[in-house]
């Protein structure tokens, strides 16, 4: 029988950051997976955010 291991790949959600403080409604939210083992700390990309209708900085929240 197969060693049952912990998954490497999981999904995580990035959440705009400017879109917070500009005040507006609404959130810019995508869904990646990303490899825990190679990647301890949280996640930064940049994305397009359709409301703001710019590339801004998305962060990995919980």
């Amino acid at each position: 029988m197969a060693k049952k291991s912990k998954e490497s790949r999981v999904q995580v959600i990035l959440e705009c950051t400017e879109h917070k403080d500009s005040g507006m409604p609404g959130t810019s939210r995508y869904i990646t997976t990303k490899n825990r083992k190679n990647t301890t700390e949280r996640l930064e990309l940049k994305k397009y955010n359709p409301i703001l209708r710019k590339v801004t900085v998305h962060k990995e929240i919980k």
